[in-house]
């Protein structure tokens, strides 16, 4: 797979089993059938699997053999944080604990009463990032995104679970959601969106990432751009079985052009997955976009 075509994997029976496991049995059970799952995927996903081991290996410069153990434990690493997605949902919140860097820019950034944009990626949970802001530092945490999902699963989420515990923030070809995302800011809420998974057609911008040029979507940096609203780049990583840490960067508090915010934002990425290798979730050839 060349190309991020916008859609979440997933089949409807494998949700429906791995709540089930969690809510009766506990999260340890739902943790060591996942490495059984996860070890099929790497087996026969060939297309993910390949490209994530040459994606280290070209990129890290890693042997072959420590690109596949890597892979294979990516696999696993994304499965869990899956997994840890449906326990949240399910109440468990007691069950994590996190550490978070920096935690007092987005203090700073909600008394200084004009909301917040975060940018993020697909590098780590990005959906526990969400659930653990909400009602810590802001009531209302609103995620921009595709919704692309498979309706089936995104229904049954909402009735097994309540669905998450942010709001949802739908990209739309009427541009409706630039509305959505200033009333937000205007509330003073935070508004969190991914600027790393650029989709054919869409506009993007060339920037150098792992020694590399890579596309990147312009909207996120133009939205950043355009509100007068304080920017700051946010990643919540898995550190430990029940662990996560979260990070800040120091908001960007002046007009930059979205050039200028891509550039910063692409430096931070390039920070954190050097720093959490393994938990690059992104499958597809992220270097070949042209």
């Amino acid at each position: 797979m060349s190309r991020w075509d916008g859609k979440t994997r997933g089949s409807l029976t494998g949700y429906k089993i791995f709540l089930f496991f969690i809510r009766h049995l506990g999260l340890g059970f739902a943790y060591t059938l996942l490495r059984i799952v996860t070890y099929y995927y790497y087996l026969f996903a060939s297309g993910p699997r390949n490209i994530l081991i040459q994606f280290y290996q070209n990129s890290f410069h890693f042997s072959k053999e420590k690109a596949r153990k890597l892979a294979r434990r990516n696999f696993y690493i994304f499965g869990q944080t899956l997994v840890d997605r449906a326990a949240f949902l399910l109440g468990k919140v007691d069950t994590f604990s996190h550490t978070f860097e920096n935690e007092q820019y987005l203090v700073d950034i909600r008394n200084a009463g004009k909301g917040g944009i975060l940018l993020s990626a697909h590098v780590g949970n990005w959906e526990t990032a969400g659930n653990l802001l909400k009602g810590r530092i802001t009531p209302t945490i609103n995620i921009v995104m595709l919704d692309a999902e498979v309706e089936s699963i995104k229904k049954f989420m909402q009735l097994s679970t309540g669905g998450p515990k942010f709001n949802v923030i739908p990209i739309k070809n009427d541009l409706s959601h630039i509305i959505s995302i200033r009333n937000a800011l205007i509330s003073n809420e935070f508004v969190a969106i991914h600027a790393d998974r650029y989709l054919d057609g869409a506009k993007f911008i060339e920037m150098e990432f792992l020694g590399k040029t890579a596309r990147f979507p312009m909207g996120p940096f133009i939205i950043a751009s355009k509100f007068d609203a304080p920017v700051t780049f946010v990643f919540a990583t898995k550190d430990g079985t029940h662990s996560y840490h979260l990070s800040a960067t120091e908001p960007i508090t002046v007009r930059l052009k979205p050039e200028q915010i891509a550039r910063q934002y692409v430096q931070e990425l390039e920070r954190k997955v050097r720093q959490y290798p393994e938990q690059w979730f992104n499958y597809y050839d992220f270097f070949n976009n042209g």
